[in-house]
């Protein structure tokens, strides 16, 4: 396989993660999603509840505790960024796997063999999906928005790269071409091969 690796980026209510799943389930390899979380309770003594909470939340100036700090002062967020990245290059380095979200495409930026994607889709079909098959109730179009917003932030203050940027991705992919399709893209990238129709 050309690209084993594969980082799977997405807004919220875009399919992206089932998407990601479908990839991994058809190629026979390995997925890894709320799985990171559970690894990362492991490494720091965290519950899995707090690590969930608390990944998006980051108030502190990251420059600033990088120049003064050691590692067990940084704020919660900075070291759940650290353990993540020790699991992200550790699963990745154990063989073919799928990744979804925790910055795993910039993490594992230096790997040539790392397939890096974003998945996204208009909004009305975000919040539809998100009604429909997550089961999101109140004001649906402010929770997306703010996951959104939660995520692109937790990546920016990370990364210092924005989130959903094209080139930041070997491929984009609006998920409203079809989630069997989307996955039939990603599998023909991963390996090289033409796309089934």
């Amino acid at each position: 396989m050309k690209y084993p690796i594969i980082t799977i980026g997405r807004e919220y209510g875009s399919g992206g993660r089932l998407i990601a799943q479908r990839v991994a389930e058809q190629l026979g390899i390995a997925f890894y999603d709320k799985e990171l979380i559970h690894l990362a309770a492991q490494k720091t003594g965290l519950s899995e509840e707090y690590i969930s909470s608390s990944a998006t939340h980051h108030k502190a100036n990251k420059f600033f505790y990088n120049l003064i700090f050691s590692s067990n002062n940084l704020p919660v967020s900075d070291q759940l960024y650290i353990a993540e990245t020790d699991i992200i290059k550790k699963v990745s380095s154990e063989g073919p796997c799928v990744i979804v979200g925790r910055c795993a495409d910039y993490i594992l930026r230096e790997r040539q063999d790392c397939l890096r994607l974003f998945v996204h889709a208009p909004l009305q079909e975000r919040i539809a999906r998100a009604k429909n098959d997550y089961s999101i109730g109140g004001d649906i179009e402010a929770f997306v928005q703010k996951t959104d917003k939660e995520r692109s932030s937790h990546y920016e203050y990370f990364t210092n790269q924005i989130w959903g940027k094209a080139q930041n991705y070997h491929l984009t992919i609006n998920s409203t071409i079809g989630l069997d399709m989307a996955v039939r893209l990603i599998i023909a990238a991963a390996t090289g091969e033409e796309v089934n129709q």
